[in-house]
């Protein structure tokens, strides 16, 4: 797996130490005072000692050299701040105790200065180990983290699961099916009215958020008052592009109810939020918020060097398009054949590649952002394309 020098999928990062930069930033980031942090730094720091807040484009190298005289010192910072946990990873505003007394200029030092030697050039080898650390800067110049998809990428899209996920909740009906009359009619008049159940002349088929629907399990199934489900609905198979083999099914998100009440074997809810209509007879599973990942948007990989066609042999490929789009580029979403199982993360970004017909290299299409994880796929949005991208096409983690 190559470094990720240049995706950040969390907002506020940057590279911190002299060696090589770790895979995966920490995860996940919460607010201390007014800015995201992975760690926990203190709230107090012992008096008379320098202390110096963390601002963008800052490493322990660059702040090992300008405070202490040699960027080679930086783990004496770390070793001074153990809230850091992984020094390739620090945040701004958090604050950093560089170890250094704090004189009061007034009172002059009781010892005498010791004397300067003076500086040494540096070695041709010191040289060449500074001139090693690039994405330090390129990080920074890569600009601000941004969002990589939308909420409705992540909540009105779905997923790729086995072909019978267990999905335990069900809507069994809605307030309309009361307020719909069955009418027999004989010669023009009105013979009887009564109501029907299930929706067969229902006011309303297709639900949408504010209306109140029932749910056929209660607290006996943990349901609870405020409890937050997710509806599904199960739709088609879903085959490997390439090896034409079924790989599961696919899940539509519908949209999310909230109950309001429960009673020991049903439930009543209202539906917060729609993508696509409810039904009666819709499925239910828990909903999981998650938030947008967030990534730098950096250079496409150059079309001159693209990865030679042995290593996309067995690569993760495009395996749906949301709609079941056929020609795909920039902002079309897809759904790709790895997930958790794969060590997939929200934030990923993949070059899209092409294998080419003969025995040329492949032909690099563009590139997309993973925005939601699931267990054996994964969301994602085409954040570029050179060329018209389908179902089928390799991905390779940049």
């Amino acid at each position: 797996m190559k470094p990720r020098l240049t995706i950040l999928a969390l907002t506020g990062v940057l590279f911190a130490g002299a060696a090589a930069a770790a895979e995966r930033p920490p995860q996940p980031l919460h607010l201390v005072g007014d800015h995201w942090t992975a760690w926990d730094p203190p709230a107090t720091q012992p008096p008379g000692v320098e202390v110096y807040t963390i601002v963008r484009g800052d490493t322990l190298w660059d702040l090992a050299a300008r405070h202490l005289g040699d960027p080679y010192l930086w783990p004496q910072i770390w070793e001074r701040n153990r809230y850091i946990l992984d020094a390739h990873w620090i945040y701004p505003g958090d604050p950093l105790l560089l170890g250094l007394e704090v004189t009061n200029p007034e009172i002059p030092p009781e010892a005498p200065l010791a004397e300067v030697a003076p500086e040494t050039p540096a070695s041709p080898e010191a040289e060449a180990a500074e001139q090693k650390l690039p994405y330090q800067t390129a990080a920074a110049a890569a600009g601000e983290p941004g969002p990589l998809g939308t909420e409705s990428d992540i909540y009105c899209s779905g997923f790729i699961g086995d072909l019978d996920e267990d999905l335990p909740y069900e809507v069994i009906g809605s307030e309309y099916q009361a307020l719909s009359p069955a009418v027999s009619r004989s010669r023009g008049r009105v013979l009887r009215v009564g109501h029907t159940l299930y929706g067969a002349d229902t006011l309303k088929v297709g639900l949408d958020a504010g209306d109140i629907v029932y749910l056929g399990e209660g607290r006996a199934a943990g349901l609870a008052p405020g409890k937050v489900l997710t509806a599904v609905l199960p739709e088609e198979k879903v085959r490997h592009p390439l090896s034409r083999e079924v790989v599961g099914r696919f899940y539509r998100y519908l949209g999310r109810v909230r109950v309001l009440s429960v009673q020991p074997d049903t439930a009543i809810a209202e539906i917060i939020h729609s993508c696509d209509p409810l039904l009666v007879g819709s499925q239910l599973v828990d909903f999981e918020p998650e938030p947008v990942p967030l990534g730098r948007r950096t250079g496409m990989r150059p079309v001159n060097m693209p990865s030679p066609a042995e290593a996309l042999a067995n690569a993760p490929v495009i395996l749906r398009a949301e709609d079941n789009v056929v020609t795909l580029g920039e902002d079309n979403l897809v759904y790709i054949d790895r997930g958790e199982d794969s060590e997939v993360v929200p934030g990923d970004i993949y070059t899209i590649y092409r294998l080419h017909r003969t025995d040329l290299p492949p032909v690099v299409l563009g590139e997309l952002a993973v925005v939601a994880v699931h267990r054996r796929s994964s969301v994602a949005r085409i954040t570029s394309s050179r060329y018209t991208i389908y179902v089928g096409d390799r991905l390779e983690l940049k």
